[in-house]
């Protein structure tokens, strides 16, 4: 029989945990759900394309997210495929909703980056780019929508190195841009991949492969394209990079595929070439070291806590990365934050909305566990060490804000227990200006959007109507002092507001790049920081 150690490396070797990251509309849902399909997850794929027929993307799960069309918050999806254990963190993929999938970020071992072949690199991207560099975990790029017409597959290569700074290697080759996608060149296998069928992306495409010199496929493909696509093996094994997994898992160069997601062509491979190249949940970073994820002893952290996603019960889940050790049901652990051990009795692993009680979890695994109310993103648990805590979640700088009031103050108390259980989640970020009473709260999101899903989930799980004044604000920054800096005494634009955040740090609100250039400048010692750690 297996002793546990020996059963924890077989279970962390055959685990993948990664985050799909994407500009809006560049097919992400759309990529989930086939890879759900491929893993037998799910029988049929539900187009977002087909709302109009209630027939909603599977890693959608709240309201709002059904009637927009778009994915609001991070579900986590766990699948098995030829043995290989999946945990996909399905992120936001609305530029509005960025913050969330920042987070989400950290409890990843790499990364997936989508890109649409037609619009190349997006804004977004290179925001959730920067934040996966900045952790150094691999990316690996699928270039969707192959079925249109797309760029140039050279030109895509260049502006992903010109952009981004990172180096590119094409796994494979695409045959036909201009809307007439109809396979891939397999550099590994040096073998022509045809796709057909798929029933317009509802179930798995056949593939017919063979040798690129085979004259069978010169017929297949017509001359033109067998010639074009010969003429550009050569060019790219004559003049482009090297492959180096090596050089991968350290986030310096990104495998690239070429697909379709909403046909299924190139799902497959791309699929199974991930798992291969991706690597198992590694060592994580602590404040008593590196902790080894085939450590006998339990760790975790809370890097999600999302409420409410039973209106019914108005239940509370917080969501667990888990770290190094087993899990088991009912087990009790350290929160190292408040000094105390708690249950973690109904641990819980998720299709989107549909959960299940689980009996145990292995390192790289995301569970829900039910949150009392006593747990906080950032949150470290452990088995054995009191004092073990992982590295701070980051803080980004909210970019919109607003002052938030409740139109009818005698539902302030529900308004503030609204306002603070949105904020642990970290849906949105909350301040206080400073020498001013709490009637009115400022608020920060990432995106626009978030103060309508505010006002949305206030209203519907809490039953507070809100009363919303947009300030023009658009850059947060927090200082950093020995604690003998007093703001009131700074030299600031009029302007710039001075707030505190929840953990009583000043921040400061700028309307502009020239404000901030101007408290630096007229400020002798002042140092601004936009990210913050959350304090764990």
């Amino acid at each position: 029989m297996q002793n546990l150690k020996e059963v924890l490396i077989k279970e962390v070797n055959r685990r993948r945990t990664f985050a799909i990251i994407s500009h809006p509309d560049a097919g992400k849902t759309t990529l989930t759900e086939k890879l759900l399909l491929y893993g037998g997850a799910i029988r049929l794929a539900g187009s977002v394309k087909a709302r109009k027929a209630n027939k909603y993307a599977v890693s959608d799960w709240m309201e709002i997210e059904k009637q927009r069309g778009i994915s609001v918050t991070s579900s986590v999806l766990q699948f098995e495929y030829n043995n290989y254990c999946i945990n996909i963190l399905d992120t936001p993929g609305h530029q509005d909703f960025s913050e969330d999938t920042y987070r989400t970020l950290m409890a990843a071992d790499s990364a997936v980056m989508l890109i649409d072949g037609a619009k190349g690199v997006e804004a977004q991207t290179i925001k959730l780019f920067h934040v996966c560099k900045m952790r150094g975990i691999p990316i690996f790029t699928f270039i969707n929508k192959m079925d249109r017409a797309s760029k140039d597959p050279f030109e895509l290569m260049e502006e992903i190195e010109r952009v981004l700074g990172i180096r590119s290697y094409p796994m494979n080759w695409p045959i036909g841009t201009e809307g007439d996608f109809k396979g891939v060149y397999n550099r590994k296998y040096s073998r022509i991949e045809l796709f057909r069928g798929g029933n317009h992306g509802i179930s798995e495409v056949q593939t017919i492969a063979g040798d690129v010199n085979d004259p069978t496929f010169a017929q297949l493909l017509g001359e033109d394209y067998h010639k074009r696509l010969c003429d550009e093996i050569e060019l790219l094994d004559m003049a482009g990079d090297q492959f180096d997994r090596e050089q991968v898992l350290r986030g310096e160069l990104t495998p690239i595929f070429f697909g379709s997601a909403m046909t299924n062509f190139g799902v497959k491979p791309f699929l199974e070439e991930f798992l291969e190249l991706a690597p198992p949940p590694g060592a994580r970073m602590s404040s008593v070291g590196e902790v080894d994820p085939a450590d006998e002893r339990f760790t975790g952290f809370v890097f999600k806590i999302q409420a409410n996603m039973n209106p019914a019960h108005r239940d509370r889940i917080a969501f667990l990365r888990i770290c190094s050790g087993k899990f088991a049901r009912g087990m009790e652990v350290f929160h190292v934050r408040q000094g105390k051990k708690v249950k973690l009795s109904y641990p819980q692993q998720f299709m989107a909305q549909e959960r299940e009680i689980i009996e145990e979890a292995y390192p790289g695994d995301i569970i829900g566990v039910f949150d009392p109310g006593i747990f906080n993103i950032g949150d470290t648990l452990s088995e054995a060490d009191k004092q073990l805590k992982f590295e701070g979640i980051p803080l980004f700088p909210a970019e919109h804000f607003a002052r938030i009031s409740a139109a009818d103050s005698m539902k302030r108390k529900q308004f503030i227990k609204g306002i603070t259980q949105l904020s642990e989640e970290g849906a949105i970020q909350v301040f206080k200006q400073i020498d001013i009473g709490i009637e009115e709260l400022v608020i920060g999101a990432v995106g626009i959007l978030q103060f309508e899903v505010l006002e949305y989930r206030l209203k519907n799980e809490y039953g507070v109507s809100i009363k919303i004044q947009h300030l023009p604000y658009k850059h947060a920054r927090w200082i950093i002092s020995d604690g003998k800096m007093d703001p009131r005494n700074l030299n600031l634009t009029s302007s710039t507001m001075i707030v505190v955040d929840e953990e009583n740090r000043y921040v400061l609100l700028f309307e502009n790049e020239w404000s901030i250039k101007w408290a630096e400048e007229r400020n002798n010692g002042l140092k601004l920081a936009d990210i913050a750690m959350k304090d764990l």
